[in-house]
Formats: C-alpha cells, structure tokens, sequence
C-alpha cells in the first residue's frame, strides 16, 4: 500500500548522496537526495544504456545543468526533465545545493 524512509536513516552510497529506491521499496521510480557542496559537479553520464528519463528538483541553492551541451541555470524551485539518452552534468553555485532526483524508464 506505502512504505516510507527516513533520509538520515538511510546510508549514503556517494558522498552526499542517498538513494531512496531501495528503502521505498519501489519497483520501478528510483529516488536520491542530492546535497552538494559548494563548487561540486557531477560526471557528465546518460541513461540510454536502461531508458531512465529523470527529473532533477532543486529544492535549495542554485545550480547549472548542462544538457547536451546547453546549459541550464537553476534555482530553487525549478525542476528540468531529460530524455534517457541525453547527455547531462550538474554543478553546483557558490552557496550548498539540494536536489531531489527522480527516474524511471
């Protein structure tokens, strides 16, 4: 019916990154809390290889997302959908950044 999770109950499995999937119990929707440092950037990487489209929800901070080369400036608030075989990178701003992302083929 629902299963929830506790962010802090949950091992991080990358530096200042917690991935909700598992202890959601979900079957398809993959869930992470992204809380970057200042100046932090991400590999630039796509999901052609499994067809996971993904939405990436700054909740605090600013940040850049480049998409195939375009760059997409952010700020708390906005969210961006990317198509499973785009290439995408974030980078973080001056100040600490918060991201919630959510995929799913």
């Amino acid at each position: 019916m629902y299963d929830t999770a506790a962010v802090e109950d949950v091992e991080e499995l990358a530096p200042g990154m917690t991935f909700l999937r598992d202890a959601l119990d979900c079957e398809h929707l993959g869930v992470t809390l992204l809380e970057a440092d200042p100046g932090w950037a991400g590999k630039p990487h796509d999901h052609a290889d499994d067809g996971q489209e993904e939405v990436y929800l700054l909740v605090e901070g600013t940040a850049t997302v480049t998409i195939e080369g375009e760059e997409v400036g952010m700020s708390a608030g906005d969210a961006v959908r990317i198509d499973p075989d785009a290439t995408r990178e974030i980078a973080v701003g001056a100040e600490p950044a918060t991201f919630v992302l959510a995929g799913a083929p």
